[in-house]
């Protein structure tokens, strides 16, 4: 039985949502996002207790993949109604000597990561940049697969490596530390 899909999705003031058939449309102070629902799973607006709007997300059955496209649907519906109001944020940092992040406008960030030439990344539409620095940044955005996708695509430039620890990371997270080679 999916816990998650069950919950009723808030939907906060200023947020305007649009059912139409199974493609759902969530407009709030940020943009405008929208999602298709896959077939058997049901969304529906309503109100709770207090009188607030409410997106209902409902399932035909109880098979095993219903129950599973059930709870992803409610999530993502989610995401998207979080997305537009408060928006998503990757923070990354760089750790190495010499390796640093240029911000070139918001949408352009130029690494140095201890290759021969620079690198130049541009962002997708509905993404920004924030840098704090020349170690630290942020991806900024109102989707969230979008937003780590493209963190992740930023992080893959130049890995953390075991030994030293250099590369691109995410904000806290833990490398995994290897003991070089024993010396005489």
């Amino acid at each position: 039985m999916s816990r998650i899909g069950k919950l009723p999705v808030p939907v906060p003031a200023g947020v305007d949502v649009t059912i139409d058939g199974q493609v759902v449309g969530v407009k709030g102070p940020k943009g405008t996002l929208s999602h298709t629902v896959a077939a058997p799973i049901t969304v529906e607006k309503g109100q709770d207790d207090e009188g607030r709007g409410v997106l209902d997300v409902k399932r035909p059955d109880d098979s095993r993949d219903n129950k599973a496209l059930h709870g992803l649907s409610r999530t993502l519906i989610n995401n998207m109604v979080l997305g537009v109001t408060e928006g998503y944020e990757k923070k990354l940092e760089i750790v190495g000597v010499g390796y640093r992040v240029l911000s070139k406008g918001p949408t352009k960030l130029e690494f140095q990561l201890g290759y021969s030439h620079s690198i130049v990344f541009d962002a997708p539409e509905g993404i920004t940049f924030t840098t704090d620095g020349p170690t630290k940044l942020g991806v900024v955005g109102i989707d969230k697969q979008l937003v780590g996708e493209v963190a992740a695509n930023i992080r893959k430039l130049r890995k953390p490596e075991p030994y030293k620890g250099k590369g691109v990371r995410y904000a806290g997270e833990n490398i995994r530390r290897k003991v070089g080679k024993a010396g005489k």
